[in-house]
């Protein structure tokens, strides 16, 4: 879709209304949703754990669906990093004078990623990234790489501007105009920030530990800490949902891990190795 035209739409409304049928339970309706999304995405039902599209009560619960864990086996080595998503690394690599990738000839800056905190970005100065995007027929749920320790949550309001590699290699500040959820971790090798970025029909982006973050009821800044209250997670774990897809940007410290090489622009799949400790 021309972005001229995505700009001109309600793109917040669209969204409400998608995440409105999707969350529709009346058999006929999301069953033909479940059986067309199927059919037009050629969808492996083999890889769910519930493999009957009319046992999921609606069409976000067919799209949220877990897979089984022997089909997204989970590196064991301490020293890997791992895949949050089954999805393309649209771009990764390092932070250069807080600019990070985001298509050829386009960059974009740290600090309005993470909702304009020049503190954040000074923990993620000269560091690592990398961007996933998720396709509509991918897995959609978000695991964290590395384990750690929840310490914040950031909701930033935002457009809701499809993510396709279109949209992501024509309009500048995409993933800084666009909604998303920063979830920031302490882990043995440093900081580390999972940011869930909302897209063009994006229903809902949800956490196990709050349940639904966006869409809010009010177009500002949020911030919850846990400092006290602790939430641990190991390697591989689920940290969040996208209910429709979208695009994950992970973020390492300076020297605490690197990237394995020629996984720019490829597939991957949840728990795949794709980094290793320094």
């Amino acid at each position: 879709m021309h972005i001229r035209y995505q700009s001109l739409l309600p793109q917040h409304s669209l969204s409400r209304f998608a995440g409105w049928m999707a969350n529709c339970k009346k058999t006929w309706i999301k069953n033909r949703l479940i059986y067309g999304f199927i059919r037009h995405y050629n969808v492996d039902m083999s890889l769910a754990q519930e493999e009957n599209p009319e046992h999921y009560i609606n069409f976000n619960d067919f799209f949220t669906r877990s897979l089984k864990p022997e089909k997204r086996p989970i590196s064991t080595d301490a020293t890997d990093i791992i895949s949050p998503v089954d999805g393309t690394i649209s771009q990764m690599g390092d932070i250069k004078e807080n600019q990070l990738i985001q298509a050829k000839k386009i960059n974009y800056n740290l600090q309005a990623l993470l909702g304009g905190s020049a503190k954040l970005a000074m923990q993620f100065q000269n560091g690592r990234f990398a961007t996933f995007y998720l396709a509509p027929q991918d897995y959609h749920r978000v695991h964290i790489p590395y384990r750690g320790e929840l310490k914040e949550m950031i909701y930033v309001p935002g457009r809701l501007f499809s993510v396709d590699t279109h949209t992501t290699k024509e309009l500048p500040n995409l993933f800084v105009r666009n909604e998303r959820v920063i979830t920031l971790f302490s882990t043995p090798i440093g900081s580390m920030a999972v940011i869930l970025v909302g897209a063009m029909l994006v229903g809902s982006i949800s956490t196990p530990w709050e349940g639904i973050i966006a869409p809010a009821s009010k177009r500002h800044i949020y911030h919850w800490h846990y400092l006290d209250n602790k939430i641990s997670l190991a390697k591989g774990q689920e940290l969040g949902q996208f209910q429709l897809g979208s695009t994950v940007i992970i973020l390492f410290e300076t020297n605490r891990m690197q990237w394995l090489t020629n996984l720019s622009e490829k597939k991957v799949i949840f728990g795949e190795r794709i980094a290793q400790t320094i």
